[in-house]
């Protein structure tokens, strides 16, 4: 993916507060420049995702083009069967704060070829713009 991630981890809790804080659950930035895209893929886990900033387009597997502004939030379910790809087509990046249920050594996503008759992912990192490299940020790798 074109792009820089972080990512955090929700804190442990211990004793009687435990149960007020969800673990296991990660988070992390995601920002895809002018002109990027995720390239097609899909998750093990469904994501929630808040658009922080610019306008993210996704294209999903059945042909259904969504546009999330500045402020939208969406939820990409898990599963083969919910190939997706994500394009930055306006002029400023877009960040996503994006949280999920991951374990620590579980990938964030999974590269797929795109659906037939899809659109074609033309990034300027083709052919290999679903390589998306990050560093995992949590209390283990501070």
């Amino acid at each position: 993916m074109g792009g820089r991630q972080a990512t955090v981890r929700c804190p442990r809790a211990s004793g009687a507060s435990r149960a007020a804080v969800p673990s296991g659950l990660t988070g992390r930035e995601v920002v895809i420049p002018p002109g990027g895209c995720t390239g097609w893929h899909y998750h093990h886990v469904p994501l929630m995702a808040v658009v922080k900033s610019g306008t993210l387009t996704r294209f999903l597997a059945d042909g259904t083009v969504e546009v999330h502004p500045t402020g939208a939030t969406f939820v990409e379910p898990a599963g083969a069967d919910n190939v997706h790809l994500g394009r930055n087509l306006g002029s400023r990046p877009v960040v996503l704060q994006v949280t999920c249920g991951l374990a620590e050594d579980d990938p964030w996503s999974v590269p797929s070829p795109a659906p037939l008759d899809a659109v074609p992912c033309r990034c300027p990192e083709e052919p290999r713009c679903a390589a998306q490299t990050s560093r995992r940020i949590s209390p283990r790798t501070r």
